[in-house]
């Protein structure tokens, strides 16, 4: 690039997409402990029998019904897997940005989804195995 100002707008505008790129993956992985901080609550509540238990609330310590916190965290735990969805599916289009702006091809497999729990029974229907 002949132009200075040219190229370094379009240097900072790199460096931008890569410190979302950056601040998104730590968010994600900020999200993914607080998801197993979760799913180890809940687990742990599967062997409580009394009625009433003590959680924290932030900074809070509160005895609440057992119901009513299992229901808390598992509303929690569908709350925070739609914020890293959503997280990765933007992350995904960040780093399509940043390649593009690169100059590189795109990363081969990044935009492939999971396969569902029907469409993998019926992979294993096609390859013969046995499904309950």
């Amino acid at each position: 690039m002949e132009n200075p100002e040219k190229s370094l707008q379009y240097l900072q505008e790199l460096e931008t997409i890569g410190e979302e790129i950056l601040a998104d993956r730590q968010e994600i992985i900020a999200l993914d402990r607080k998801r197993n901080e979760t799913r180890e609550g809940l687990r742990e509540l599967k062997k409580i029998e009394s009625e009433k238990i003590w959680f924290t609330l932030g900074p809070l310590l509160v005895k609440h019904p057992t119901d009513k916190v299992k229901e808390l965290l598992k509303k929690d735990q569908v709350q925070v897997d739609a914020e890293i969805n959503k997280l990765r599916s933007n992350l995904k289009i960040k780093v399509n940005n940043l390649r593009d702006m690169e100059h590189q091809p795109p990363v081969p497999g990044l935009m492939l989804k999971a396969m569902s729990t029907e469409e993998m029974k019926a992979v294993g229907q096609v390859l013969g195995r046995h499904t309950d």
